[in-house]
């Protein structure tokens, strides 16, 4: 089990990386000077979080480009349907 992040947090980190895609790598250390770089945080522990969710998204999206997607034909789904 982790931490919950609460949902400022994540909405930050999501509008971050939506932003600057290609700034943001899966590196907390970089993650952590660029989100000082483009946010105005006043305590460090929120700095950190927001970093580390960030780092988290990364390499969820790297995951996901990566695998192959994958498609239904319509002769699978007609089983259900009769």
């Amino acid at each position: 089990m982790g931490r919950i992040k609460t949902l400022m947090v994540k909405r930050i980190a999501q509008k971050l990386v939506n932003v600057h895609p290609q700034e943001f790598t899966s590196e907390f250390g970089k993650n952590k000077e660029l989100v000082e770089k483009y946010t105005n945080v006043s305590t460090q522990k929120l700095r950190n979080l927001i970093a580390g969710y960030t780092a988290r998204l990364v390499k969820r999206r790297i995951i996901l480009e990566n695998q192959p997607r994958r498609r239904i034909h319509e002769e699978d789904l007609s089983k259900f349907y009769e």
